[in-house]
């Protein structure tokens, strides 16, 4: 038996493999079990997204997919139980529930006479492997990075070929799935393996040799948007990395080290669970923080005068997905601007984001908050009106999601108040002088320092 979680694909699946070469009679049957703590939590995005790679896995097993609810602690036991399986295959879940879920699976399967088996991970170095020259985990990125580079990973593992007609059991009643959530006005784009690989392709084929300088633009799509593919395991990382081996330069190298900050913050995880929710840095923690209220909403609708913050914020509700440098960049707002806890603005990000991690998006948090990993530390507050200009020169990216803008030629946009015309079509003015809000920040940093 093969329970699918966060390796929704038929290619590069080690778990899958393990699972065809153990199979007695050839045949495997493929689970997925929506388990209500992670269904629950998720936000519209998440779940239609689930919803559409499972769809899109389901056709690629010749509708084989047997679905079950309910806690996976029972339900996959009696399952196993029920089709004689006494193997159940899995991919290792590095999360903090799916470390405590898989062990708790495991000892229930145990005294049915089953096995759990884990083999692979979604991340090209598993958590919890690398450690210093100390033995200690890595606190800092580049520290990571060299000796990540020294590990190497994997090549991938044989491709969806290996699958041969007949592998999937069948005649097993499956219940069916939850409806598609309504979405409102967001969009979101394929889902599923096959969806992954295609946008991938036209990543390399396309953007890739600019990647190194067009990546921090939000304006120009310069970056390869497979962060969701990767948070469902619709591609591995390690079939990227093999792929950018034929790639040479900076640009190749830039996304390299873009995929090892994935295994990092899953590392940094691994060996700090309660960092998901609490600061790394515990003397931050005790940072002055402000109650959200009326500018948190602002905030949260894209409604605060700054046009680049609130163009990400509007990016996250029409799409589901904001530009990375555009997501440090209202972070750093709601955070030193608004005196808001990073963690409010990172739940917010969880329920909205398609690609909603929580090692990444967490520890991405903390790393403007100053509160974590990043050896910058707190005072690097960004301007927003600096921010936008430098990275959104010609104003594209600011007019794309501000219709209220759109009259406002080139870098104009980005700076409303400085014309006559700015606020002409319901513009909001600022909600805050961003010069008084970061003395005020620095303010509070030096009380806790």
């Amino acid at each position: 038996m093969l329970w699918f979680r966060r390796d929704l694909r038929l290619g590069d699946q080690p778990a899958l493999l393990a699972a065809m070469d153990a199979a007695a009679d050839g045949a495997v049957l493929p689970l997925f079990v929506f388990d209500p703590a992670l269904w629950e939590p998720a936000g519209p995005p998440r779940r239609a997204w689930l919803l559409r790679s499972l769809r899109s896995l389901d056709e690629r097993l010749g509708d084989r997919l047997v679905v079950r609810h309910g806690d996976p602690v029972t339900a996959v036991p009696a399952l196993a139980t029920e089709v004689g399986a006494g193997q159940v295959h899995v991919t290792a879940d590095a999360g903090v529930y799916g470390r405590r879920r898989d062990a708790a699976v495991a000892r229930a399967l145990a005294g049915t006479g089953g096995r759990l088996v884990a083999t692979g991970t979604p991340y090209a170095v598993g958590p919890g492997t690398l450690l210093s020259g100390a033995g200690t985990p890595f606190k800092v990125f580049s520290a990571f990075e060299r000796a990540w580079v020294a590990h190497g990973y994997a090549q991938p593992a044989r491709s969806a070929a290996a699958v041969r007609a007949g592998t999937w059991a069948g005649g097993v009643r499956s219940e069916p799935m939850p409806a598609e959530p309504d979405l409102g006005g967001l969009t979101l784009p394929a889902a599923g393996e096959p969806a992954a690989l295609a946008r991938w392709e036209a990543f390399v084929e396309g953007p890739l040799p600019g990647y190194d300088e067009a990546r921090n633009n939000p304006g120009v799509r310069g970056t390869s948007a497979m962060s969701a593919h990767l948070k469902y395991g619709e591609v591995h990382p390690r079939s990227l990395l093999a792929d950018l081996a034929a790639h040479a330069g900076p640009a190749a190298a830039r996304y390299r080290s873009e995929l090892c900050w994935r295994d990092f913050y899953a590392d940094v995880l691994w060996h700090r669970p309660e960092s998901a929710r609490e600061p790394l840095r515990a003397d931050l923690g005790r940072m002055e923080v402000d109650a959200p209220g009326e500018r948190f909403r602002a905030w949260q609708e894209g409604r605060t005068g700054y046009p680049v913050v609130d163009a990400g914020m509007r990016q996250l509700l029409a799409e589901g997905w904001v530009h990375n440098r555009a997501r440090m960049i209202v972070a750093s707002f709601l955070v030193k601007d608004l005196h808001v806890a990073w963690q409010l603005g990172a739940r917010h990000f969880m329920h909205w984001l398609r690609d909603g991690d929580l090692a990444s998006n967490n520890h991405g948090w903390q790393w403007v908050a100053g509160t974590g990993t990043d050896a910058a530390p707190f005072f690097r507050i960004f301007n927003p009106v600096t921010q936008g200009l430098k990275f959104d020169p010609d104003g594209d990216y600011v007019r794309r999601y501000l219709p209220e803008l759109r009259h406002l030629p080139g870098g104009a946009a980005h700076e409303p108040w400085k014309h006559r015309e700015g606020y002409d079509h319901g513009y909001p003015p600022r909600i805050v002088d961003h010069a008084v809000e970061r003395a005020d920040a620095l303010r509070r940093y030096e009380q806790v320092r």
